[in-house]
This record gives C-alpha cells, structure tokens and sequence, in this order.
C-alpha cells in the first residue's frame, strides 16, 4: 500500500524538470528509499559500536580468538 506525499517546490523548478523530462516522482521516490536504507546503516552502526564497547568479551580483541581459547581452557 503507499501514501501519497506532497512536496511544494518552486515553478521554475517544476517547469525544468518537465522539460528535461526528469521523472521527479521515481527521483524522489528512490532518493528516499536509499535516505532510509543508510540512516538504519548509521544507526546499526551506532548499535553495534555500543554492543561491541560494552561487551567485556570482546573488548580489546578478536571475539572468535577469546572464545577459542575459552572453550580449550574449560576443557
């Protein structure tokens, strides 16, 4: 389902594009979508740079190499 979206713009603007024929609505449309897709990236990011400062197992190191050597020493 979409909605629509109104944007006022200037006349000059709206008449240029026509006359480039420049599918403004797709352009738009698309603009947004990759807004979105690297706001959440950054955010993700943000998340994970938290997750990984305060996570006392991976702090100073590699995650897979502390979790190797912590199983062999439960052993």
């Amino acid at each position: 389902m979409s909605v629509v979206l109104s944007v006022r713009i200037p006349r000059w603007l709206k008449e240029e594009l026509d006359r480039l024929g420049i599918d403004y609505s797709r352009e738009i449309r698309e603009f947004l979508e990759r807004r979105v897709r690297e706001e959440l990236a950054k955010r993700l990011e943000a998340r994970y740079e938290e997750l990984l400062r305060d996570s006392p197992l991976i702090r100073g190191g590699n995650l897979a190499v502390e979790f190797i050597r912590e199983n062999r020493n439960a052993r």
